[in-house]
């Protein structure tokens, strides 16, 4: 998705998804990579969780979705 800046030039929207057995490895990654973002460029942050079975183990997946400008 793009969006005119206000000074003519072009905005654009990406998204980064995160995907980690692990809360914590979820966490570090996400901080991470919002700590490279420079101000006004995070716009949201969806969070998941999975859960489901596999030969009587249970199994989770985290998942996040960054949503920011460039």
């Amino acid at each position: 998705m793009e969006k005119e800046k206000e000074n003519g030039g072009m905005a654009m929207y990406k998204v980064k998804v995160f995907d980690k057995e692990h809360e914590k490895d979820l966490e570090a990654a996400v901080n991470d990579f919002l700590a490279r973002l420079k101000d006004g460029q995070l716009i949201d942050v969806k969070y998941s969780v999975a859960a489901m079975e596999s030969e009587g183990e249970q199994i989770y997946c985290f998942s996040a979705m960054v949503i920011y400008r460039t």
